[in-house]
């Protein structure tokens, strides 16, 4: 193994904590990766074209084949770095095209595509790096999240222990088998059914009637939803209806929780008959994050995040509003990390604000410069830097929606 793949096989190391480790860790180990001689997003561009031109000159130069190869590794471990999945992968593509024995670049694009929710090329790719790489803890990690995402939960579970004896004590893998587990527990005994976007597991004191009432109204939601932010996922989305109390196992929510999206919507609906409205706003509620996360692939403020699903949602059922000036005072900084430590009063409010504020958003601006503002979130940027690439046209950044906002409250 050249010198490069050595330093790409640490990367990996650094890539697979930071996707996965808590939001302090994921700081660290980012800050870790500018120590291992990654270059800037330029110089890797042009270096891949002159050395692609080179190559196709001198076909059978080897150090010249393998330097190309290793240029479009890198760029491709910038790519997931920044979360930009799609380019990623055609990327690292690149590499594997030169070199398809490479595992290296096999688990790269195995990550590339377990992030795009193309489980399928994810599992062909971990799994053929595998027997070179058969004690790598990040190869055994994304294989194992990819089996669990396909609802092959005891293989999963089985790698992770696995990765886990390999690298003791590391939080990520250890919170994801404890996940596991309790849904395992949960979820073994329930009924499960399908359309053509969704896959549904539920509570064995749910009717088959009510399990396809909840299909259909997800598929109203995935039409309605999709067309407004213009993105239609690929992959079916994973649906649990439980029982208040396995609700409450399986995601440890608050009380005030009426649902949660953590790759599955997960709703506790198991002692209802039929649909209401408040229940339908929670499933487009709950479907919209679907939606924002595989747009930003995740880094979304929760405000935003929040406001975008309860916008959704109130159309569906509109709950009697609180006070939009009191909404007004909070600071929206404070609201860009997790509601769930919130208490039931304070949820409420920030709730409010964050409907408030995108509904502004969306009235005074329209959902282009929103939908423009979720794209440059899921190319990596930051919310000020994603605002300002959406409203800087016209004069406004972070501050001046928000002002704004707060002027026409006042008003």
């Amino acid at each position: 193994m050249t010198r490069y793949l050595l330093i790409i096989a640490c990367a990996l190391f650094v890539l697979a904590v930071g996707a996965f480790a808590d939001s302090g860790e994921k700081q660290t180990n980012a800050d870790n990766s500018h120590n291992l001689g990654l270059k800037n997003q330029t110089d890797y561009e042009t270096s891949i074209e002159k050395l692609r031109r080179e190559q196709e000159l001198f076909p059978l130069d080897q150090k010249l084949k393998r330097r190309l190869a290793d240029a479009y590794a890198f760029r491709g471990l910038q790519l997931l770095k920044q979360k930009q999945y799609a380019l990623a992968d055609t990327t690292i593509t690149g590499a594997i095209e030169l070199y398809p024995e490479e595992s290296v670049y096999a688990i790269l694009r195995g990550i590339s595509n377990y992030h795009l929710k193309r489980y399928d090329i994810a599992r062909y790719e971990l799994e053929r790096a595998r027997p070179a790489r058969p004690d790598s803890v990040e190869l055994l990690l994304f294989l194992g999240l990819t089996l669990y995402e396909t609802e092959n939960r005891k293989e999963a579970m089985e790698l992770l222990e696995q990765a886990l004896k390999l690298s003791p004590g590391r939080g990520d893998i250890t919170g994801l088998l404890a996940r596991a587990r309790k849904e395992t527990n949960v979820e073994s005994g329930m009924d499960s059914g399908h359309s053509s976007r969704f896959d549904l597991t539920y509570d064995p004191g749910v009717t088959t009637s009510f399990a396809l009432a909840i299909l259909d109204v997800l598929e109203s939601a995935a039409n309605q939803v999709g067309a407004e932010l213009g993105h239609f996922p690929e992959a079916h989305v994973p649906v649990a209806i439980y029982k208040r109390g396995d609700y409450k196992t399986v995601t440890d929510a608050p009380d005030w929780s009426g649902g949660a999206y953590d790759g599955k919507i997960r709703v506790p609906f198991g002692a209802f008959k039929e649909i209401t409205p408040p229940m339908r706003a929670i499933l487009f509620h709950e479907y919209a994050h679907v939606l924002v996360y595989d747009m930003t692939r995740g880094n979304c403020p929760q405000w935003l995040n929040e406001g975008i699903a309860e916008f959704f949602g109130r159309r569906q059922y509109a709950r009697p509003g609180q006070n939009a000036a009191k909404a007004a005072a909070v600071d929206f900084r404070k609201l860009e990390k997790g509601f769930s430590t919130l208490n039931a009063k304070d949820a409420a409010n920030a709730y409010e604000q964050s409907h408030a504020l995108v509904s502004y958003m969306v009235t005074a601006y329209g959902w282009h410069r929103l939908n423009q503002t979720l794209q440059a979130l899921g190319k990596g940027m930051d919310i000020d830097s994603a605002i300002k690439s959406a409203y800087g046209d016209l004069g406004l950044d972070y501050d001046g929606i928000v002002g704004g906002w707060s002027e026409a409250v006042v008003r």
